[in-house]
């Protein structure tokens, strides 16, 4: 999709209500800006609040992948209550 925008005076550009729409992107949302040669490259741009980062360190999302092989592949146990899975840990 391609489209024409206008620069305003305070530097703003307007994405239309179609494109937007085609990028799944909502009022308030950051966009990442890359210049190369003489284009700008927009790229919608998710922001992580700190202390959430973690999660998404490459190491985290690791475990996140080999606990869903895990699950998808039945090697998981569940528990009745609390102190049933108490006594399985002290097993």
């Amino acid at each position: 999709m391609e489209n024409v925008v206008k620069l305003s005076r305070d530097g703003q550009v307007k994405l239309s209500p179609a494109l937007r729409r085609v990028l799944g992107l909502r009022d308030g949302e950051y966009l990442h800006v890359q210049v190369v040669g003489h284009s700008l490259i927009l790229t919608p741009q998710k922001l992580i609040d700190q202390d959430q980062a973690y999660f998404w360190s490459e190491e985290w999302q690791a475990a996140e992948r080999a606990a869903q092989e895990d699950i998808d592949a039945g090697r998981v146990v569940t528990f009745g209550d609390v102190d049933e899975l108490v006594r399985d840990l002290n097993s």
